[in-house]
């Protein structure tokens, strides 16, 4: 039960007294007996350390290098929602069949192929790519993924007898021994004329049940997103929030698209669509002209693009990219109704709408000289449009326990907290050593500075908190990111640490560390940072102890801070853009738990030489 307001300042002294006494203990504990007569002593501590439990109100929620959308639920943090919004981009010139409108327009007395051209929409698409993972260590033509050794070229993974390389380099399918599926293996096929069916891909970065079956909608966008700030005079970039809700706040214009769709993970084929008469013996409209990754695609309104797009061939809404944002302000990407939790991130980058339209052309027929047998025919062109320029989640997290709402408030006290939820976009940490708030002499910073120690290496472990089942909780975030929390900007050790691991999805940088380790039974236990570098700027050259901050380490390749909003009235933090990119959260254990969780609370671990 918690602590009455009035008793709570009188009971987080004693607690904090009681952590710090722990931790002292700790410290002058390790080293005691050392042996005078030893040159060098290699040994260990732990110094206290004072961890802070934060929330976001809101982040800064644009330029992100790829898209939420979904909905996923979490015994801790709630439901978690995204949805999309993004504006449009003009490819080239918007012209529309062979000749822009003016030319239609004027004629061409020189020109008998010039004419009105009718241009009509039959076909829109919005298509958004699922990330997938291609990696194919041995070039073999398998991805590692399903390859049965992915280190080598010559091994067999549909057992055949012929391995990986050779059946890729002879056209056979090196997932199936019987190729062409006529009932003779590979190896004795003298006569296969097979015809490579879908290639098989490994569908990254989707979360709960990839069956799921939900609604989607696309709105035309009505709200205007500026790129740059009117209240600035325009001349700095505006950052857009993750709070906005366009629907909500009526901003939606036509519905171009709704209906209950589920994923579809199978490669997108596209035939020619003529036949070339002068290839008798094949008929290119039974052949493979495109193959498309797995992705979502949606069909969209027709007759919007017709009326918003190509009927405004010549216009001035289509001469400039800033026009065109005017005119056509973007879309809207919301889903609801799921069947079950399913959150994905998305391609965003390689997304767009393709506007499929025909159109008269007039055909001389190879005889210029000769109009009698002209014709005019209906042909068909693709107008490709990606979705780029301001592309903004609406992030939203309702229902979480309240027991976190009571550590932010308790941290906000200056109590340093018992556990610490971290959660992309949402819930983060702050952490201080030597902390000059509850160790205003900064006793323990001074007694390290005291000792003839050589700091070998400096260890902040975050332990996962046992009452907190992964199993059950979700997705665990497979790495944390610890950075400067003032600057948002990374500290000494993410920067000098060149470390690459490529067998590991976000694994560089391992050195620093950050990463989720497991116990000897494979389960999850904690997230380590080594910070020898920070470490010893603080002891041996007096650099400022700043606060550092732990959030999501969704990716560590992006970690250009943010702009992030506490509340009204503590305002903004910098927050680094890899705490944004995904929904999920861990428990772990703070800096003054209670009593039965003192053995694996948040310290700071010094490995050192004396001398």
């Amino acid at each position: 039960m918690p602590l009455s307001k009035a008793l709570r300042p009188s009971g987080a002294l004693i607690v904090v007294a009681l952590a710090i006494a722990s931790c002292n203990k700790d410290f002058h504990g390790v080293g005691a007996n050392l042996l005078e007569e030893q040159a060098f002593n290699t040994q260990s501590v732990r110094v206290p350390v004072y961890a802070y439990q934060d929330a976001t109100e809101k982040v800064q929620a644009d330029g992100l290098p790829l898209a939420q959308l979904g909905e996923i639920h979490h015994p801790v943090f709630g439901k978690a929602q995204a949805a999309i919004v993004s504006q449009l981009q003009l490819t080239s010139n918007a012209v529309f069949g062979n000749f822009s409108q003016a030319r239609e327009d004027a004629l061409d007395e020189d020109n008998i192929q010039v004419i009105q051209e009718n241009e009509q929409v039959i076909a829109a698409y919005l298509e958004i790519p699922f990330f997938n993972n291609l990696k194919d260590s041995d070039s073999d033509g398998v991805i590692d993924a399903f390859d049965s050794d992915p280190e080598d070229p010559q091994s067999d993974t549909d057992g055949d007898g012929l391995s990986d390389l050779i059946e890729t380099q002879s056209g056979y399918n090196p997932l199936d021994p019987d190729s062409d599926g006529d009932g003779i293996l590979d190896p004795d096929d003298e006569d296969s004329e097979f015809d490579q069916e879908n290639k098989v891909y490994q569908i990254d970065s989707l979360y709960g049940n990839r069956a799921a079956s939900f609604d989607i909608k696309v709105y035309e966008l009505t709200y205007y997103l500026s790129r740059l700030d009117p209240y600035n005079n325009f001349e700095t970039p505006l950052a857009y929030f993750s709070n906005r809700d366009y629907v909500e706040e009526g901003f939606t214009g036509t519905l171009l698209h709704q209906s209950n769709y589920s994923l579809n993970f199978d490669e997108l084929r596209f035939n020619y669509q003529e036949d070339d008469p002068e290839t008798t013996d094949v008929d290119e409209t039974t052949q493979v002209e495109t193959r498309l990754s797995p992705r979502i695609r949606l069909p969209l309104d027709n007759r919007f693009f017709q009326e918003s797009f190509v009927r405004m061939e010549g216009q001035p809404e289509l001469d400039s990219q800033d026009q065109f944002n005017e005119h056509l302000r973007g879309l809207i990407i919301q889903t609801e109704n799921f069947s079950d939790d399913l959150y994905m991130l998305l391609d965003i980058g390689q997304a767009e709408i393709k506007i499929t339209y025909n159109y008269d052309s007039y055909n001389l027929n190879d005889t210029a000289d000769d109009t009698n047998d002209d014709t005019i025919d209906r042909l068909e062109k693709t107008y490709t449009m990606p979705l780029g320029g301001v592309q903004i989640n609406t992030l939203k997290n309702t229902f979480a326990d309240a027991a976190i709402a009571q550590q932010i408030e308790q941290s906000n006290a200056g109590i340093p907290a018992d556990k610490i939820y971290i959660q992309g976009a949402q819930k983060h940490a702050r952490i201080q050593l030597f902390d000059p708030e509850n160790d205003p002499l900064e006793e323990e910073l001074f007694r390290v500075r005291d000792q003839k120690w050589l700091i070998n290496e400096a260890n902040l472990v975050f332990n996962i908190d046992p009452a907190y089942d992964p199993v059950t909780g979700g997705s665990l975030p497979d790495r944390l990111y610890l950075y400067n929390y003032k600057t948002g900007m990374a500290i000494n050790d993410y920067v000098k640490d060149q470390s690459l691991n490529s067998d590991v999805k976000n694994g560089d940088k391992f050195i620093y560390g950050g990463l989720l380790e497991y116990d000897d039974n494979g389960r999850p236990k904690s997230y380590k940072f080594r910070i020898t570098d920070h470490v010893n700027n603080i002891v041996r050259r007096d650099s400022t102890n700043v606060t550092l901050g732990v959030v999501l380490g969704a990716n560590t390749d992006f970690i250009a801070p943010k702009t992030a909003t506490l509340d009204a009235l503590r305002g903004d933090i910098k927050y680094p853009t890899t705490g944004i990119l995904n929904p999920f959260g861990v428990v772990l254990i703070g800096s003054h738990p209670e009593a039965a969780q003192i053995d694996k609370k948040l310290c700071l671990e010094i490995f050192y030489t004396e001398y």
